[in-house]
């Protein structure tokens, strides 16, 4: 069986960090402090993002990075945003 060339459906995914108030909740102490690391196609290559970010900020206790996982707020039938 011959190998198809189908490419992968984006899934948009935000890499995004800041210091948190408290590290028990997620509460950025600075909104306008926060770092958007960028938008990534796919959850592997949003992973290796938030994964050098996290790595560069590791000796700040109160860093965080995250992973949004953006396409699950987008319906990729219709361009439209759920009501969350």
């Amino acid at each position: 069986m011959a190998a198809t060339n189908t490419p992968s459906p984006q899934l948009l995914h935000l890499v995004i960090g800041g210091e948190l108030k408290d590290v028990s909740r997620v509460e950025f102490a600075d909104l306008n402090a926060i770092d958007f690391v960028g938008a990534f196609p796919n959850y592997a290559s949003a992973y290796d993002a938030w994964k050098t970010a996290a790595q560069s900020t590791v000796d700040n206790a109160e860093m965080r990075y995250f992973i949004l996982h953006a396409h699950k707020l987008l319906d990729p039938e219709t361009g439209t945003q759920h009501h969350v």
